[in-house]
């Protein structure tokens, strides 16, 4: 892994990111795992291997589409029921025909993105959730339902709706208790949501952005304000963890997958349907798939890979053929989102990754992906 670590610091170098933790493993046996630079560049406190990170987007994947799968586990929803089935608000509007599935594999229609914070923050807490479906539900769709794959957070701020309608529980509590904690424990004690009216967890946080809008440095704060303002939980954003802690969680996945789970939190039939890549989309059912250019996953990385990147610098990618996974967590937007230079840096260091795999094994000897 010399040439891993060489492209590491070189990262740090480049200015890619203040700071880092890498972990790969392959076969439930991690391999490396190494924490680099600083978590905070004007404190210079270093980056630690348990430092706790803002996962941004990786919410999506390992909070709100696991807390679907739960529901479908237990039958109390289905990837074919339609919006309008479930939530009163969406009956009689363009939207009461999308179903579960087309939000998880972002083919809803809905545009990708929209700064509701600016009016929902003039608003009390109390009615913020009522009034973010408001403002979704008035939101015109910009492509037919199904038809064409557009990232969106606004459909996993409605999933959130949707799991909270049906457990009765708010998100973080449900996943927490649902998942996390029987799947797998060090997750429960690691992964949750920095709840704002909540006192902040005396723990080693990566800094993320300087917020021109809160005018502070977010450290242990969630970034995307559209979850800050419904109270740091959202469908979309709002995750935070350490690189174990994920690691936990996506090595359970990985044995549930493949049979060898003696947790039965979810059968392996419903995690190969949340894994499969849907038809003409580069997305399964909540995760990514290997984008045909210019994967973030590199090239090396199987068809039957899922992961996701989150936009405060974090990413996972889980080959299911090689039993492979490598968690990149970085704070590459600390101390401001102008630095992109992570997306040049993602393949590289994923090619690195199996390289050095390969040197070890010769080959890249897939396992009998069921």
């Amino acid at each position: 892994m010399r040439q891993v670590d060489t492209l590491m610091h070189k990262g740090l170098s480049d200015k890619v990111f203040p700071g880092a933790v890498l972990l790969i493993s392959r076969e439930d046996t991690i391999l490396f795992i190494k924490a680099y630079g600083y978590a905070n560049i004007f404190t210079k406190c270093p980056m630690a291997e348990d430092t706790i990170f803002d996962l941004a987007s990786l919410t999506k994947p390992l909070a709100t589409t696991l807390a679907i799968m739960n529901l479908v586990e237990g039958n109390k929803l289905d990837l074919e029921q339609r919006l309008g089935s479930v939530l009163p608000k969406f009956k009689k509007t363009e939207k009461e025909q999308i179903k579960i599935k087309h939000l998880l594999s972002h083919t809803s229609g809905l545009p990708d993105y929209r700064p509701y914070y600016k009016e929902l923050a003039k608003l009390p807490m109390g009615s913020r959730k009522d009034a973010s479906m408001d403002l979704i539900a008035r939101e015109p769709l910009i492509y037919q339902i199904g038809k064409k794959e557009l990232y969106s957070d606004l459909g996993f701020m409605i999933l959130r709706r949707v799991v909270e309608h049906i457990s009765g529980k708010q998100l973080g509590r449900f996943v927490d208790e649902a998942v996390y904690k029987p799947l797998a424990h060090d997750a429960g004690r690691g992964l949750f949501f920095a709840d704002t009216d909540s006192r902040l967890r005396p723990e080693r946080y990566a800094a993320t952005e300087f917020c021109a809008w809160r005018n502070i440095l977010l450290e242990g704060v969630v970034h995307d304000e559209n979850a800050y303002v419904m109270g740091g939980v959202d469908g979309h954003a709002g995750l935070f963890g350490t690189t174990g802690c994920i690691y936990s969680l996506l090595s359970a996945l990985l044995s549930a997958y493949y049979g060898f789970s003696s947790i039965h939190v979810f059968k392996k039939e419903l995690l190969k349907i949340f894994f499969k890549r849907q038809d003409n989309t580069e997305k399964a059912l909540g995760f990514d798939t290997p984008s045909l250019h210019n994967a973030s996953c590199g090239d090396f990385f199987s068809k039957k890979s899922v992961g996701h990147l989150g936009f405060t610098g974090t990413s996972f990618w889980m080959d299911l053929e090689r039993a492979v996974i490598v968690i990149l967590l970085t704070n590459r937007i600390h101390p401001s989102r102008d630095n992109t230079k992570i997306k040049a840096f993602r393949p590289e260091i994923h090619n690195a990754i199996m390289k050095s795999l390969c040197k070890r094994s010769q080959v890249y000897p897939p396992l009998a992906a069921p």
